[in-house]
């Protein structure tokens, strides 16, 4: 595997661990009712100490990756000198001095016992946020670019959350399926169908806005490999928004008088939008390597 394929699978299974982190913890923190989160923490607990693993190494993997890319390959991944150049001398690596604090202290969390879930979304939120200090979210400087990253953090958050609690929301749904449905998971769903309303207009509006901020225009040139992936992912969530929509306006209503057919509907339509969040991901970590043109 070549450097720069190594770094964009990097790129991906950090996004990917970062989002399903932040967006479960925040459903269990927020969302699920007391009795339900802690069923579900327990259920999930296993998803939550591998994400959280795979978000620190790929902090520091990334930082490795980044010195050789700067560097001559391979071996300047494990440079030493380079590493501290980059790590000090550069936006990237002051940056990522944070981001490794950061995901140095999420297995820390799990030692807090109840009060673990806020914990892990707040300090998950915060890594999946400072995503915006590096890459083309910082090309510009002054207030446009404190608006431009302000604008890419919201983005982030509001993408993790609605990709990343679509985990937790699946055993729920299996709940609702049981010969006595749960009323805790009941009441979670109708709060996730609420929250994702906000979390999908802001995935829009924010999506708008960072097309503007780095492009100017519509990605319209399909010639240009930036504009191409960009398109691409935008059409990708807009499958996902139609199929959210389905489940919300559709489907969920549909649930008293066709039980098991709407819940087995549901869960299939939410793990396709999973894979199609996992899709946009893969794109977002080529293009992000691209110079946007």
């Amino acid at each position: 595997m070549d450097l720069e394929t190594a770094l964009q699978a990097c790129r991906f299974l950090h996004y990917a661990a970062a989002m399903a982190l932040f967006g479960t913890s925040a459903f269990l923190a927020v969302l699920a009712p007391k009795e339900l989160a802690e069923r579900l923490g327990e259920r999930l607990t296993m998803i939550l100490v591998a994400a959280a693993g795979l978000a620190a190494a790929t902090t520091l993997a990334w930082l490795l990756l980044k010195s050789g890319e700067i560097g001559d390959g391979w071996a300047d991944t494990l440079n030493p000198a380079l590493i501290t150049s980059v790590s000090t001398d550069s936006s990237f690596g002051r940056a990522w001095q944070w981001r490794l604090a950061l995901a140095t202290c999420l297995p820390a969390v799990f030692l807090l016992g109840p009060r673990r879930l806020p914990a892990l979304a707040f300090c998950s939120g915060l890594l999946l946020a400072s995503l915006a200090l590096t890459g083309h979210a910082a090309m510009l400087s002054g207030w446009p670019g404190l608006l431009q990253r302000g604008n890419h953090m919201l983005h982030l958050l509001a993408a993790g959350a609605w990709l990343g609690a679509l985990i937790p929301l699946l055993p729920c749904l299996a709940m609702l399926g049981e010969a006595s449905p749960s009323p805790p998971a009941a009441r979670a769903l109708r709060r996730f169908s609420t929250a994702g309303h906000v979390a999908v207009s802001l995935v829009v509006v924010t999506g708008i806005a960072n097309t503007a901020f780095v492009l100017g225009h519509p990605p319209a040139d399909w010639s240009s490999p930036y504009q191409a992936l960009l398109a691409t992912k935008i059409g990708l969530v807009g499958v996902m928004i139609a199929i959210a929509l389905t489940n919300r306006y559709f489907l969920v209503p549909r649930i008293r008088l066709a039980r098991t057919r709407s819940l087995r509907l549901l869960g299939r339509l939410t793990v396709t939008e999973l894979l199609l969040g996992a899709g946009v991901l893969v794109l977002v970590s080529l293009f992000g390597m691209i110079e946007p043109t």
